[in-house]
């Protein structure tokens, strides 16, 4: 299940970065590219800009159990800041718990809802 969340949906539509991105940052991840695991369900992917490369690009960090739920939860780009503060990483931890934790009928409540989107499937093919 690729998610991401709404807050991370607003702050990806303003930076440029496309569903397919992510889906693509997603497969990386899936096949053992992951940047760092910062410990607590959070894993942190560089994902490139449109004409960009990876290395100047954004950064998203996501929930995940690294199994069945990968979840888009905070990006940023890497000439706005260097990395997240400890505390940051403190409270996007404890998202993750509380994210990883949801059952499937939260989980289908939380879609309805909107505070959850799925990361968009048919523009990513190809």
């Amino acid at each position: 299940m690729l998610l991401k969340t709404r807050h991370f949906h607003r702050w990806a539509r303003k930076a440029g970065l496309s569903d397919r991105a992510l889906f693509h940052a997603f497969i990386e991840m899936s096949n053992g590219l992951i940047d760092a695991d910062l410990g607590g369900g959070v894993v942190k992917k560089r994902v490139a800009l449109p004409g960009q490369g990876k290395r100047g690009s954004t950064r998203t960090l996501l929930a995940t159990n690294r199994d069945d739920r990968w979840i888009f939860v905070f990006g940023f780009e890497k000439h706005d800041r260097g990395n997240v503060s400890a505390k940051e990483l403190e409270a996007l931890k404890l998202l993750a718990r509380d994210l990883l934790a949801l059952t499937a009928a939260q989980i289908a409540e939380a879609l309805d809802s909107g505070n959850l989107l799925e990361v968009s499937h048919e523009t990513c093919e190809s």
